[in-house]
């Protein structure tokens, strides 16, 4: 095993914490190791650290830099807990619900350390805010579950010089890495651009395995910990690949981009930009009437042609893309003599259905449902349309008694 020497983060102070009776009782099977040992950890005692995020990543991340003896941990997060953050998102519990995650998480992380200093950013990560709130921190620990945040904090990250302990879940697979250090890769140099918008399903609509986020956000916590002791292999120029499945672990090499427009030789972005455009994502006051070519309705406008529908003044196809077991958790009332065709049935389906009838397409928020919309259209159906927002949509706005998941 490697115990190489690294250079720790430039920010961190020259003259280090002493460390009290209390540190030396709490941290002594730290103190044993030569790699630790007094300078290790009051290196640990000195460093700021900031995490993006309190949920699936940030819960094991930040849980586990406070036992180490981190000495000011940032938390950025303006969500509040859900009962469905609760398979995985371990910093918070059940009498949570409803509540503020960044406030969840600063009880947690001081019930376990009471001498850890947590700095709490209640606020939406933004071009505006960024670069100010990074400036504060040695390290950034990248615990986001979309590519626009992802994008900005790398160019933060680089812009400021600050490492980023890279983590992310999809299902039953995981990724780490360490980017933006001098001497390796950002996450531009791995991702020049970002998928289109919809490709890549979210953790909400496609899953996650609640353990998987433990064992991400615990190689995250690991890298930071050797970047700040300046010990060991961090994972710069290498991506660490997760099968939870599998439980296989594979790594990619990975190179320094020197045509990255970010940390190149000779760089185009040199200031945060609009990362929503970037991504392809519109705003979200901007309530779409047509997305890529597909008219989108309101579950309200959907409610009342579902009336009308039943007093035979109206005449469509409901058709809901989501799966089997989904259906068995949540449906429209009635199902309104609707269809139920899996998205990735539909292809191989659409003989069942008739392209001249118009078709409504839901799913759970609205996503899946777009993509099969604009499937149909491209195959022919004269008159689709998408229910914007989905089952979750109609549970905010028309029946509550529908179960959200």
């Amino acid at each position: 095993m490697s115990t190489a020497s690294l250079t720790p983060p430039a920010s961190l102070p020259d003259a280090l914490p002493e460390l009290t009776n209390d540190d030396l009782g709490r941290y002594s099977r730290h103190l044993i190791l030569p790699e630790v040992g007094m300078e290790g950890q009051q290196r640990l005692k000195a460093a700021r650290v900031l995490c993006v995020g309190t949920g699936g990543l940030g819960s094991p991340l930040a849980l586990y830099l406070a036992a180490a003896g981190i000495g000011t941990l940032g938390l950025v997060d303006f969500d509040t807990v859900d009962a469905s953050n609760l398979q995985r998102q371990i910093i918070h519990s059940t009498k949570d619900i409803g509540r503020k995650k960044i406030d969840s998480a600063q009880e947690k992380l001081n019930a376990l350390n009471p001498a850890l200093n947590v700095v709490k950013h209640d606020t939406m990560l933004t071009s505006a805010n960024a670069l100010e709130i990074f400036a504060q921190y040695d390290i950034i620990a990248d615990g986001t579950d979309n590519f626009q945040t992802r994008y900005l904090v790398n160019d933060a990250c680089v812009l400021l010089k600050k490492p980023n302990a890279y983590g992310s879940i999809f299902r039953f697979e995981g990724q780490a890495s360490v980017f933006a250090t001098e001497e390796g890769p950002c996450y531009r140099c791995l991702y020049p651009e970002p998928p289109p918008p919809g490709l890549v399903p979210s953790c909400a609509e496609g899953g996650v395995l609640g353990v998987l986020p433990g064992m991400v956000g615990v190689i995250q916590a690991t890298e930071v910990i050797k970047l700040i002791l300046g010990k060991g292999e961090p994972l710069i120029g290498r991506l660490l690949l997760v099968d939870a499945l599998s439980m296989r672990f594979r790594e990619l090499k990975l190179r320094k981009n020197p045509d990255c427009p970010v940390c190149g030789n000779s760089p185009t972005v040199t200031a945060l930009i609009d990362y929503n455009q970037f991504c392809g994502i519109a705003p979200e006051h901007a309530e779409a009437t047509v997305k890529n070519g597909i008219p989108q309705i309101t579950v309200k406008e959907l409610k009342a042609r579902l009336e009308d529908k039943a007093a035979g003044k109206d005449d469509f196809l409901l058709l809901d893309v989501r799966e089997p077991y989904e259906f068995q958790i949540a449906q429209l009332t009635g199902t309104f003599g609707g269809k139920l065709i899996p998205q990735n049935d539909v292809p191989n389906r659409l003989a069942e259905l008739d392209p001249a009838q118009e078709v409504l397409v839901h799913c759970r928020s609205g996503a899946r449902s777009q993509r099969v919309a604009e499937l149909l259209k491209a195959n022919g159906f004269v008159k689709v349309s998408n229910v914007a927002g989905g089952i979750l949509a109609w549970a905010d706005e028309i029946d509550p008694k529908i179960q959200k998941y």
